[in-house]
């Protein structure tokens, strides 16, 4: 009997032991996890992940860089993130202006019209890096149309200001553009090499007409929001078409 238990006990250490040599290699298999990111609502989040795949696959990027703008916080906020899809990490988090007719510490007008003084938004790849008239910007092109493909043409870039700034912030405002996503003179000497060349920039709100239109947006969910408490993401039923309610009693249709 005590030599049964000792082949028992030799038996089980070494599956023991085996088990052990395994768990690494099976948790390198394991996918990432679909966990947001510090700081960034699920909303924006999903729906940034959803445009990144959809550049992916159109072969618009191969960067696993995205940059997302959520307009649906106020301008006094950090704002902007810059994230690695990989790994989650989030590289920089930064205040960012939006257009002067776009509202003002909270924007809520965007457009597509050259004129308008207001933000796009939707999915915009970078390119080129230059020094212009508001020193060292990156251009962005918008890639959606009668949403945000007149980026070009408007002049919409991503530049620094000096009416951007955490000093600014504390006193509870922020200067506003053109149109430009503009960021502190400081943010954009590191934001600018980093983003540059086929990166995916992602400017978020939940605008009915937006979501409605938008080809890169995640369409599996819909969401509902309560404008005094935290967005609440739902599962639409499969084949159900995206339901949509729009916190902005300024919107307007056929911008």
């Amino acid at each position: 009997m005590a030599g049964f238990r000792t082949l028992l006990l030799a038996t089980t250490i070494v599956s023991l032991s085996l088990l052990g040599a395994c768990t690494p290699a099976q948790l390198e298999s394991l996918p990432w996890p679909e966990s947001t990111p510090s700081g960034i609502s699920e909303e924006a989040w999903a729906h940034a992940l959803a445009a990144h795949e959809q550049a992916t696959v159109l072969g618009l990027t191969s960067k696993s860089l995205v940059a997302v703008i959520d307009f649906s916080r106020p301008s006094t906020e950090r704002r902007l993130w810059v994230i690695d899809i990989n790994t989650r990490e989030v590289l920089m988090n930064e205040y960012v202006a939006h257009g002067v007719r776009s509202g003002g510490v909270y924007p809520t007008m965007f457009s597509n019209r050259y004129g308008s003084n207001q933000s796009s938004l939707g999915t915009f790849i970078t390119e080129n890096s230059y020094y212009g008239v508001r020193g060292l910007s990156l251009r962005l092109r918008g890639v959606e149309p009668g949403i945000n493909d007149r980026a070009r043409d408007r002049g919409i870039v991503l530049h620094g200001t000096p009416n951007v700034s955490p000093e600014r912030a504390r006193y509870g405002t922020q200067g506003r553009t053109e149109g430009c996503p503009a960021v502190s003179r400081d943010a954009a000497r590191r934001l600018v090499p980093m983003l540059e060349d086929g990166v995916v920039v992602f400017a978020w709100y939940p605008d009915h007409n937006f979501l409605a239109r938008s080809e890169f947006v995640d369409r599996s969910l819909s969401w509902t929001r309560d404008i005094s408490g935290p967005p609440v993401l739902r599962a639409a039923p499969a084949g159900s078409s995206v339901q949509t309610h729009n916190p902005s009693t300024a919107q307007k249709d056929g911008r």
